[in-house]
């Protein structure tokens, strides 16, 4: 893992000879575990992990005025300057207009300003301590600091409505521990801290302008390019200085180095036959410059971009997504690998792991991940939130309602009843899209606190089920049916709270404002992923999250987005535009193999180790869950049962990333006294824990 942390105090404290940190309560100095200090006292910022030296800019102007960059950032030190002088003027939006994925951090004199991401894949936390505020781009140290103890009305929001923002809003897995909205900088002056937004918001009230489809999508290729030429154009690195014991019968250097864990150096990229990942990899293979390895490290066959392909040997189902990666890998300008898992790598196979930041459903698939990404380059890309950023939200429908662009919901309507047969498709979902558009935003959050508290889960299956679903502003979520009464009545009191905020409201229309929500979430789980499943000395790149083609992606045309095969076709359209005409038949097309076969076959493989983990599960002793529930479960979903099994994976993640937590030794801090870590009392039998959660949720208020 790799985060910043600093602190900001409320008087400035002289700084000491050779010294640099946050004093605690006691009189002690408190220094990060592996950190780096950037600039020191009285607002010490620290770069703590295994950070490439490129990947870490501190840009000054004075003694008193700097900008600190970490991460992948395509912007010249003369760019960073004039960042900096805009954002001592208060303007930080050029903070975050750069090509890459980073996190930025201005000093001037006492300020502090910290830039968190669009998309959520760079959060930023921050907590009260010792008369100031410390901040960090992870929760756990932050944690650390303060002995924070596990936040329980956040974890029985995460299983019961994790796609809703009001139910979690900036809390965290640790009590006392928040996190600022994707979109928005945290700003401290001596200590006092203010979460102001850097982005515009699409109003409620008027019509967006409409865009030109044709330059929305050019402005969406352009974004792609340069993000994908900002991490081209990174100094490469060698993975490591380990040397090759030698040849191993039956292995060859590829083999030797995935069986250490090692990536290949160079550039590298997913290449599973989907529209996203492919879109990335012939940009990356065709934009100037070497995409493979270091000159003077490996051979010719490395010099090219290498496309890693999984194969998943134990369900099927996914030939022509396989035969299409080997067309477009017969590119000569990529260098094919296909890795192939069993048994080995279905989900759940694997529960042991490192202990991530937060928990995410993408634990029990992580060994699937890392098996893929051990053979992967020091430099991998890959497609995540490519289907969040450009597909349409079914509640997007709503939004054409509202502003009476009624033709565009034809066709997305028609596709909807031709997949499902019925001829009254077309008039129910009108009819869902029109109530979705006459419904206030407080209305939406009181009917689904009515639908926890009367336990209400029932939902309509296939296609068009999952889409009138979709269509509200807010739903349950996959394991809510199987959470405790108590439990629930915390994240109705939640959800009640959020309606009593002043100005409620999300400002936007309902299908914006959900596809915030996906790809908000589908941000975390990514960070999740990376941290669950990390390659020693590689780094994963997700360029359809960076800041710049979120935006691109956003100016989208609402009426394009809706259409069926819209994604495949934006897409196209950016490689036409890139110069990669030659593309696969059936290229771009949905998959109906799903990840769904796996997950079931997987749980029914490792149907006896789950059930020994809910044996006695810190979930039911936190009250979140009863055991003999969860156990019933996971058996009828072994024995094949119609389950949702989303939600089964949040349950076994967050469980094993309870046992993680509390069996973690040593804590972020070092310095005298010795530092507790978080959570210093474990977990609690909870018995009326509404006492303190329904005091909590009335705190939101």
């Amino acid at each position: 893992m790799r985060w910043l942390v600093g602190w900001s105090s409320t008087a400035a404290r002289p700084a000491e000879a050779g010294s640099a940190g946050a004093v605690g309560p006691d009189g002690e100095t408190l220094h990060p575990v592996g950190s780096h200090l950037l600039w020191g006292d009285p607002d010490p910022l620290w770069a703590v992990g295994d950070w490439r030296p490129d990947e870490v800019r501190v840009v000054k102007a004075d003694a008193q005025t700097r900008i600190a960059v970490l991460g992948i950032c395509g912007a010249t030190d003369e760019q960073l300057r004039v960042g900096l002088f805009a954002a001592r003027g208060g303007a930080l939006r050029h903070l975050t207009a750069w090509p890459g994925s980073y996190t930025a951090v201005v000093q001037v004199g006492r300020r502090i300003t910290v830039c968190g991401d669009l998309a959520g894949a760079r959060p930023v936390f921050h907590t009260p301590w010792a008369g100031g505020t410390a901040y960090a781009t992870a929760a756990l140290p932050l944690a650390d600091l303060i002995e924070a103890n596990l936040d329980y009305g956040h974890l029985a929001a995460l299983l019961a409505a994790p796609d809703v923002p009001a139910a979690l809003h900036d809390s965290t897995p640790y009590d006392g521990v928040r996190r600022i909205p994707p979109g928005h900088a945290l700003i401290l002056r001596a200590g006092a801290r203010e979460i102001a937004g850097y982005e515009q918001v699409a109003s409620l009230a008027v019509a967006a302008p409409s865009a030109d489809p044709d330059s929305a999508v050019d402005a969406v290729r352009d974004a792609l390019v340069e993000a994908v030429r900002a991490r081209l154009s990174a100094p490469r690195h060698v993975p490591g200085s380990d040397i090759d014991p030698g040849p191993v019968p039956g292995m060859g250097p590829a083999e030797r180095r995935a069986a250490r864990g090692m990536p290949v150096p160079g550039i590298g990229a997913d290449l599973s036959g989907g529209p996203a990942s492919g879109t990335l990899a012939l940009l990356a293979a065709g934009l100037p410059g070497m995409p493979g390895t270091v000159l003077g490290h490996g051979t010719g066959a490395g010099e090219r971009l290498l496309a890693v392909t999984f194969n998943d040997l134990a369900v099927g189902g996914r030939e022509s997504e396989l035969e299409r990666a080997g067309t477009l890998a017969a590119n000569p300008r990529l260098h094919h690998v296909v890795v192939t898992g069993g048994e080995e790598t279905l989900p759940y196979a694997e529960l042991d792991g490192p202990l991530t930041d937060e928990p995410g459903s993408c634990l029990v698939t992580a060994a699937r991940h890392r098996a893929r990404l051990a053979s992967g380059s020091a430099d991998h890309f890959t497609g995540y939130g490519a289907r969040q950023v450009l597909d349409a939200h079914p509640a997007r429908l709503a939004d054409l309602l509202m502003d009476r662009k009624r033709r565009h919901l034809v066709r997305p309507v028609a596709a909807l009843a031709k997949a499902d047969g019925s001829v009254l498709v077309p008039a129910r979902v009108y009819g869902a899209a029109r109530r979705l558009a006459r419904t206030p935003y407080r209305t939406g959050l009181e009917g689904l606190a009515d639908r926890l508290m009367q336990r209400r889960f029932e939902e309509p299956g296939g296609a068009v089920g999952a889409s009138l679903s979709a269509l509200a502003w807010a739903r349950p979520g996959p394991a809510a049916r199987w959470l405790t009464g108590e439990a629930l009545a915390e994240v109705s009191v939640r959800l009640q709270g959020a309606t009593q905020r002043s100005g409620v409201g999300p400002g936007q229309r309902p299908g914006d404002f959900r596809a915030r929500a996906a790809l908000a979430r589908t941000a975390a789980d990514l960070r999740v992923l990376e941290q669950a499943a990390e390659v020693r000395f590689q780094r994963l790149h997700a360029p359809f999250l960076d800041n710049q083609v979120v935006r691109a992606c956003r100016a989208l045309p609402e009426a394009l987005r809706v259409q069926p095969g819209a994604r495949a076709s934006i897409l196209r359209t950016v490689l036409e535009g890139a110069g990669v005409a030659d593309l696969p038949p059936g290229w771009g097309a949905p998959s109906h193999a799903s990840s769904a076969a796996a997950a079931r076959t997987g749980l029914r493989v490792a149907a006896d180790s789950l059930l020994a983990l809910f044996g006695t599960p810190l979930l039911a002793q936190a009250g979140l869950v009863e055991a003999r529930v969860v156990r019933k479960a996971l058996r009828a979903a072994a024995e094949g049962e119609a389950l949702p099994l989303d939600g089964l994976a949040d349950l076994v993640s967050l469980e094993l990333w309870l046992r993680r937590l509390l069996s973690r030794r040593g804590t972020c801090w070092t310095g005298t006294p010795a530092r507790a870590r978080a959570v210093p009392e474990g977990i609690r039998p909870q018995r009326g824990a509404l006492g303190a959660g329904a005091s909590g949720g009335a705190a939101l208020a």
